[in-house]
């Protein structure tokens, strides 16, 4: 067994980690502040024109919403009721998104009243040593509680495999200890690799970059739609001498009476020309389009109404990055989920399973895309011809898999007009 790090090197590291999560979380709720960044346009002015633009939000938004948990297959150990008996439609959900915007969260399991609790922790309460084998943690650390007005902690936790410990501000530490031989903090992690073991956040760089460079030109086009709106006039000739006029009431009047002087000369009233407002629109779309295409979006995701209304087929063929996307996250968040199932089903019984023994379980997802008529046809058919090559070959589970339609679980294929004459 490798020696534990202690809790010391464990808040180091989450402080260095939590400031980036906490970026990202901003940049999810439209509350990052971005520095006014340009030559022309004094700061002053730029501030009372702040663009507020969700873009990152709905790049989340548009992969969390599909991401639906249903259940665990093969369930040889009865982990499907912990999750019931713990707010599922609420559980999965907080789960998939706080790891989409953290590219990591942490399940806290603890046991009381004979049953198994779970608590969602974001990515920046929460860390700890990733075992890279089996995606579980050799020890972690948490903090349980923070303090709403200081955001210092209140409860802190420092789980090893053999007991828990808690750190209560202004309390004495205690332990509890642990049966399971595994920590109590079980990660979920959004697209991990060897490089970065606790995964990547679906708020990327780029995605940033992008929503910056839109909300600027915003800021541009609102600043030069003032001007736009009332533009600047001038009068050329005017006698030095000349009552002063009201500059609102040049603006605003319809008509204007300048008379001539003693010599019959008359000033020459003009306007200068108006900033159009057209590269703004392109410059809008432009990064719309390398936001969507960082994302896995279309234009119409992001407010850009294209003339004629997709099908369903054509919203998946053009959101195929965005269903690979979905795929991938389906797969590192099912690890994560099963690890979360083990550590329960082994709290709950008091017992070390191994984690081999845990193999056979899947984690079921509904389909990415909801099935419409047409796509239930082709589906149908396809079913049809597969049994009859292969009877049996494709069963109720499959087809809902597939469609994501709860019909008859008993149902069975129906035979062909071929067999049913033989």
């Amino acid at each position: 067994m490798n020696e534990l790090k202690g809790i010391a090197y464990l808040k180091r590291k989450l402080a260095t980690v939590r400031p980036r999560v906490l970026m990202r979380y901003k940049q999810y709720a439209m509350k990052h502040y971005d520095p006014p960044v340009g030559l022309t346009i004094p700061p002053q002015i730029r501030d009372r024109y702040r663009a507020v633009l969700g873009w990152n939000a709905k790049g989340v938004d548009s992969l969390a919403d599909r991401l639906v948990f249903r259940e665990f297959g093969n369930d040889d150990f009865n982990v499907n009721e912990i999750f019931k008996q713990n707010n599922p439609d609420v559980f999965f959900d907080s789960a998939v998104l706080s790891a989409l915007i953290g590219s990591c969260c942490f399940v806290y399991v603890s046991s009381a009243d004979d049953s198994v609790r779970l608590q969602v922790i974001e990515a920046s309460n929460a860390t700890g040593i990733i075992d890279p084998i089996t995606g579980l943690l050799t020890e972690g650390y948490a903090v349980l509680q923070r303090d709403n007005d200081t955001d210092s902690p209140v409860l802190e936790a420092y789980f090893t495999p053999d007991e828990t410990w808690y750190y209560p501000k202004g309390g004495e530490p205690y332990s509890i200890a642990n049966p399971v031989g595994v920590p109590l903090l079980v990660p979920v992690i959004h697209r991990p690799d060897a490089v970065r073991p606790f995964g990547r956040s679906r708020i990327t760089r780029s995605g940033m970059y992008y929503q910056l460079y839109a909300k600027r030109t915003l800021e541009r086009a609102d600043i030069t739609a003032e001007f736009y709106s009332y533009p600047q006039k001038y009068i050329l000739g005017m006698d030095p001498d000349a009552e002063q006029m009201d500059t609102w009431k040049a603006t605003v009047s319809s008509l204007l009476r300048i008379d001539k002087d003693d010599e019959g000369g008359h000033p020459v009233v003009g306007q200068f020309t108006t900033a159009s407002m057209s590269p703004f629109t392109e410059q809008l779309k432009t990064a719309a389009a390398g936001f969507a295409g960082e994302m896995g979006l279309t234009l119409d995701d992001l407010g850009f109404a294209s003339d004629n209304p997709a099908s369903v087929e054509a919203i998946k063929a053009s959101h195929e990055n965005l269903r690979l996307a979905g795929r991938k996250a389906q797969r590192s968040f099912g690890s994560g989920l099963l690890n979360v199932a083990y550590v329960s089903a082994c709290l709950r019984d008091g017992f070390h399973y191994l984690r081999k023994q845990f193999v056979n379980t899947t984690v079921k997802w509904e389909p990415l895309f909801e099935a419409d008529a047409n796509t239930l046809t082709l589906i149908g058919d396809g079913a049809i011809k597969l049994n009859q090559a292969l009877p049996g070959y494709v069963t109720g589970e499959t087809i809902r898999d597939l469609t994501g339609v709860a019909g008859n679980p008993s149902a069975v294929p129906a035979e062909s007009e071929a067999a049913s004459d033989e």
